[in-house]
């Protein structure tokens, strides 16, 4: 049986609409001494990470214990950990062109779009700062409903915020956990693999 047409979008921010030069961290990393990819593995360590995407606790917060954590790797000198978190944290990433187009042309055709991430306090500072905030018709962000992504939960305040029937959402999205998770609340799910992509994307969202 055929699925229904998509009537609106949900597009991930981190790796889809947004994309991050690593060439920013490892200068960073090296101007500082630090080992390679380690501003980032302190970071996403899970423990440190889920806090801040369900709202627990602050970006700041989150960029203080990451601070803290760093501070051995450079000698115990914790001004200088934070000088080099902070340093690192200043790029903000950059959107890409190409989905930004896709996204303008879907809102054009009567298609809702949403911006659907995992994401800290920060996100509506980051939106503002890329020029985006004018861009999506709403933003569902876990660290403001207090659920992430894979969870049901998350997919149901996003089809909710879209107005929308999950069978009538299509998802796309770079992280496979997210993809699974969106599937089985009953959205049609892509996994994104480049600006490639983006003319099945289209053909999909025409019909």
């Amino acid at each position: 049986m055929a699925r229904e047409r998509a009537t609106a979008l949900l597009v991930d921010f981190d790796g889809v609409l947004r994309r991050w030069d690593p060439a920013v961290a490892a200068g960073v990393e090296r101007e500082y001494g630090l080992s390679a990819g380690v501003l980032g593995e302190i970071a996403m360590q899970w423990g440190r990470l889920q806090p801040v995407l369900t709202g627990q606790v602050s970006h700041a917060d989150w960029m203080t214990s990451v601070a803290d954590a760093l501070t051995p790797s450079v000698g115990g000198d914790a001004e200088r950990a934070r000088a080099a978190v902070a340093q690192w944290q200043r790029y903000r990433g950059e959107v890409d062109p190409e989905v930004l187009t896709f996204v303008r042309e879907a809102r054009a055709a009567g298609i809702r779009v949403g911006l659907g991430t995992n994401a800290t306090d920060l996100l509506d500072a980051d939106l503002a700062a890329l020029g985006l905030t004018d861009e999506l018709d709403v933003v569902v962000n876990s660290s403001a409903i207090g659920v992430h992504k894979p969870a049901p939960e998350y997919f149901q305040a996003a089809c909710g915020a879209l107005d929308t029937p999950p069978a009538r959402v299509l998802f796309v999205d770079d992280e496979d956990r997210a993809i699974s998770g969106a599937r089985a609340a009953g959205l049609s799910a892509y996994r994104w693999n480049g600006p490639a992509d983006l003319r099945y994307l289209r053909a999909a969202l025409a019909g």
